[in-house]
């Protein structure tokens, strides 16, 4: 068999395996499919062939070496035009390499589709997983596909690498992980703003470090993306075809959830979202906007069309834009809000706005509205709440001069924090600084 009756031949079992590599565990079992298939078209088919065929279905030249490359968010196959890459603060670049012929990016294509986990009716989009999690959207065209990648990192970013890139502070950290954790009797009610690649889905990520262990989490995403590893109790759902976010936003209220996650938000099922808040579970999403007014605005008109008094359940608005500085891009939380009530519209407070004329944030102002709620459920009073995360923003500066910087670091100090505030805080040489009582 030469090489063009190879490839022709691998097509034929890559076809067969349209939408099947998600049901294939191991390289036994993947060489057990191929062989199957192979032998259906051609029995006399060798070991040797299935071997080499078995291999290529994890070989996406010319883009393999991009795949494994954290630095790369973005990968961009123009048909056989060219491909670019975006390495974030150097933006998008292109690369030498290219698909060169038409019957290259066929194959291409057809190898990808091994990993579809959803496609349209007429199969010309697909929404696809790859092997090392990253996710990939196919459009198929007259002049041919379409290739875009949302690249995988392996190691998710943590809020106190945030604040190592200048993304945030250590006050916005800590108020961060107050959102989140709640003093153990309510976190907030929260949705992140920003334009896409702007970074809501990473500082969304990074907030899983601070949930409580306890809490029984369902995230709800188009396409996988988030990295839920630090939360035991967690159910992660994905969209398809004939399940809407809709459909499950209103089936997870069934799931028993003390949190959900929203991948993004963005049309009828807001409506749901604001359910779920009604009867007290807490909801964390992200949204398209650039200012924390937009939220708003979008919230209220068409498709989401939630009232103004039904946005005053919404505790904090945050927004993270993409900023062209000296060296590049730069990441930014560029507004925090709460929402404070309404009048003849929705109130919103501004506790930290960027400044992009002097290219400088003010100083992050103490929580009002969701203070005095904390104050409220818990019992301790605004000061002592004030304090309480000013001593969080010291633990995260602390926590970061000691090299415990990641997901897992930052969640396992969070756990021990939370059993018994008092040992972990002299575990990191803090003990003088006393802990809620």
């Amino acid at each position: 068999m030469d090489d063009e009756e190879f490839y022709d031949f691998e097509e034929k079992i890559f076809e067969e395996l349209e939408g099947k590599m998600s049901d294939i565990y191991g390289d036994a079992s993947l060489y057990s499919a191929i062989e199957k298939i192979a032998k259906t078209f051609n029995p006399s088919s060798d070991q040797e062939i299935i071997t080499r065929i078995a291999k290529d279905t994890h070989d996406f030249y010319p883009i393999t070496n991009y795949l494994s490359d954290e630095q790369v968010e973005d990968i961009m196959i123009n048909s056989t035009d060219n491909i670019f890459i975006n390495k974030g603060a150097e933006g998008e670049m292109k690369v030498e390499e290219k698909i060169k012929s038409p019957q290259e990016l066929v194959r291409f294509v057809k190898k990808l589709n091994m990993y579809a986990t959803a496609n349209d009716a007429n199969k010309h989009i697909y929404d696809i997983h790859l092997p090392n999690g990253s996710r990939a959207n196919v459009v198929k065209s007259p002049r041919g596909a379409s290739v875009t990648i949302r690249n995988f990192k392996k190691h998710a970013f943590s809020v106190i690498d945030l604040v190592n890139f200048g993304e945030l502070n250590y006050n916005m950290a800590a108020r961060i992980w107050l959102y989140s954790e709640g003093l153990k009797v309510r976190p907030a009610n929260l949705l992140l703003g920003g334009t896409p690649g702007s970074g809501k889905t990473t500082l969304l990520n990074a907030m899983f470090s601070f949930f409580r262990p306890e809490e029984r989490v369902v995230v709800i995403e188009d396409t996988y993306e988030l990295n839920t590893e630090t939360q035991e109790n967690c159910v992660r759902l994905e969209t398809n075809l004939d399940l809407t976010l809709e459909d499950l936003l209103k089936n997870v209220l069934r799931m028993r959830p003390d949190m959900i996650i929203i991948g993004e938000v963005r049309g009828a099922e807001a409506k749901d979202l604001i359910s779920a808040m009604t009867i007290g579970k807490i909801v964390f999403g992200t949204i398209h906007a650039s200012t924390t007014r937009d939220i708003v605005n979008r919230l209220e008109q068409p498709p989401m069309s939630i009232s103004s008094s039904a946005i005053t359940l919404i505790d904090a608005l945050m927004v993270i834009s993409q900023i062209a500085g000296d060296k590049g891009f730069e990441r930014k939380v560029t507004q925090i809000s709460e929402v404070s009530g309404i009048e003849t519209k929705v109130l919103l407070s501004d506790l930290y706005l960027y400044d992009y004329r002097t290219r400088k944030g003010s100083a992050i102002l103490p929580s009002i509205t969701y203070r005095d709620t904390l104050a409220r459920l818990s019992g301790f009073t605004p000061n002592e709440i004030i304090a309480e995360e000013n001593r969080r923003a010291k633990i995260l500066e602390t926590l970061n001069k000691l090299g415990i910087r990641d997901l897992r670091g930052i969640n396992e100090f969070c756990k021990e924090y939370y059993d018994n505030p008092g040992r972990a805080m002299q575990k990191i040489g803090l003990g003088n600084m006393g802990v809620l009582q």
